[in-house]
């Protein structure tokens, strides 16, 4: 039986959810009389001009701080990120003291600029893989980051491009090789000259100047002729700069030029040629001439009519294909005044280094050379060396037969 407070307790709640809703507090709808409503929501509230006008001054005080100089730096190499004040009164050394040595940060800095791909190109009338292949190994072996090094080697029509290929990389499975006909380039020069024949005897000396055409998306390449060791860094040949001119030779000092062709032959063209190739400074017998072995090459800055200007010179000195010399005396006054000049280290030398102090980076290769009978100039050595062989495997001969 439930006790009076259980009963106020029940009508009390059933009071709470069954609690009439007095129809006073509805809203009520307006009436249909066609009289304008009543908005219940307040209008907008319009801001005072002067702060409208001090926002806008804010905004344009943040958008000037952004022209302002930089005062702080982040070193990428700090763990903590902690921010360093630029002052111009100090050296790159004191920035970095308390993250990294002078020699690590020089490290880092050279690396950052040889990270670009180095392109060699090389090319041969007469194959020999042997050539090749210690032409590339010792390019890789001296070279501190091999794997930028990529090789563009132009071999003889007919020969078969697959198996030269296959062939090398068996030997160097990790190098960067490509094999290019030389069909194409003939075609190109040919194209450029219209009388490509004439300058055939001569053409592995002026083939530099017609890769552009054939790669033309690289504007910088190094050219090695094929009876090569390279001994150095060739990182460091590539990052010579040209300055204003589009190639780089060592000089080659033990023939001047007034051993090729007569002071007053040159003397003569130079009064009644006016060509823009012929200098208009008197030429010096006694002037060295560019060593053709190792060219460095800005393709950007190579000038059009450099082959024209090489085919002028070969039918005014007479130059056929018989010579008793290794430079071309057109290519010589073609390039004359006109390139940069690398230190005497580039320079090719026939001789071994004489003491381990010695800075030569590029040798003769000293191997037995193979004799093509179209060849008709091809370096003779009386005696073989030893130095290519370091670069080549015992089996080199069986892989590499030809």
């Amino acid at each position: 039986m439930a006790s009076s407070s259980d009963q106020s307790f029940h009508s009390s709640v059933s009071g709470l959810w069954r609690r009439a809703v007095d129809s006073s507090s509805r809203p009520r709808p307006p009436a249909a009389t066609g009289g304008p409503l009543r908005l219940d929501i307040d209008p907008t509230p319009k801001p005072r001009p002067f702060f409208q006008v001090l926002a806008f001054g804010l905004i344009l005080f943040l958008v000037c701080l952004q022209f302002l100089p930089a005062t702080h730096f982040r070193d990428p190499s700090d763990p903590h990120r902690s921010w360093i004040p630029f002052d111009s009164n100090r050296s790159a050394a004191s920035f970095t003291k308390s993250r990294t040595s002078e020699k690590e940060q020089s490290t880092i800095s050279t690396q950052d600029a040889e990270v670009q791909r180095i392109h060699i190109f090389s090319w041969t009338d007469c194959l020999d893989l042997r050539v090749f292949a210690v032409l590339a190994n010792s390019t890789l072996s001296n070279s501190r980051f091999p794997e930028h090094i990529y090789f563009h080697f132009f071999v003889p029509e007919g020969e078969d491009e697959k198996l030269t290929y296959y062939k090398l990389k068996v030997m160097l499975p990790h190098s960067n090789i490509e094999i290019i006909g030389q069909k194409e380039v003939k075609e190109k020069l040919k194209s450029m000259t219209h009388e490509g024949g004439f300058l055939w005897s001569s053409f592995h000396e002026i083939a530099p100047l017609v890769i552009p055409q054939i790669k033309s998306s690289l504007n910088k390449f190094i050219y090695i002729s094929p009876n090569t060791i390279i001994k150095g860094d060739i990182a460091e040949l590539y990052g010579v700069d040209l300055r204003p001119y589009a190639l780089a030779a060592a000089e080659d000092c033990s023939r001047s030029l007034g051993d090729y062709v007569s002071l007053d032959v040159l003397n003569a063209i130079q009064r009644t040629a006016a060509k823009p190739w012929v200098s208009n400074k008197p030429y010096d017998k006694n002037a060295c001439v560019p060593d053709l072995s190792v060219l460095s090459l800005d393709a950007n800055k190579l000038e059009n009519n450099l082959v024209e200007a090489i085919l002028w010179w070969t039918k005014v000195l007479n130059v056929g294909s018989e010579r008793s010399n290794q430079i071309n005396p057109a290519i010589a006054l073609a390039f004359y005044d006109k390139y940069h000049k690398l230190p005497s280290a580039w320079k090719l030398s026939t001789s071994l280094p004489t003491t381990t102090n010695d800075e030569t980076k590029v040798l003769h290769f000293d191997g037995p050379a193979k004799v093509c009978s179209k060849q008709v100039h091809q370096y003779q050595g009386s005696e073989h060396g030893n130095v290519w062989q370091k670069y080549l495997p015992a089996n080199s001969n069986i892989i590499l037969s030809h």
